[in-house]
């Protein structure tokens, strides 16, 4: 019986710590930032953590969105109001680290949930394929490119996050004259 309690009071400490992450930044993180911080400090498995997450969402205290095979997490207001709540349940040292990895990391972190793209098969057997650049909840730039075959959707999603800066300033310069 003891054991079932550590364990549960360890997986609270798990989801505290991600609320506390994604209370900390105005942009959402994915499932790979999340993990890579606390496996890196081996705070938990990789299975504890996706149980953690998994029942954060089932309470509605972090929304999920899924784009092309990466998961992408919010705090709710539900969130917010129960990290409020518990936060002094996560360590000093614990709060520490998750500072000091989002300030190394906040450029990097930022920039790889704020470019997105996708694609999907329209009506017509071609492919859609939507670039964005996102900045808080607004979108930036918010591009759909119809192409032949699914190559090509793959081959512009894929090429989409290292040069839509490039694109978008491009595109500014154009269409400002």
């Amino acid at each position: 019986m003891k054991g079932i309690k550590i364990m549960s009071e360890s997986l609270t400490l798990y989801k505290l710590i991600v609320l506390y992450m994604l209370q900390k930044v105005n942009f959402p993180l994915t499932n790979a930032q999340i993990s890579d911080f606390i496996l890196e400090k081996d705070y938990t498995t990789y299975f504890n953590l996706q149980q953690a997450i998994s029942e954060l969402i089932a309470s509605n205290l972090l929304k999920a969105e899924t784009i092309r095979n990466s998961s992408r997490y919010y705090i709710t207001e539900e969130g917010e109001n129960t990290l409020g709540f518990f936060e002094n349940r996560i360590s000093d040292a614990i709060k520490e680290d998750i500072i000091e990895y989002l300030d190394k990391n906040r450029y990097d972190l930022r920039n790889e949930v704020s470019t997105v793209s996708d694609y999907y098969k329209t009506t017509n057997h071609e492919y859609a394929v939507r670039c964005q650049v996102k900045e808080k909840y607004s979108d930036l730039v918010d591009l759909t490119l119809t192409v032949p075959d699914e190559e090509a959707a793959m081959a512009i999603c894929n090429n989409w996050q290292k040069n839509s800066q490039e694109i978008y300033a491009y595109l500014m310069s154009k269409l400002m004259i």
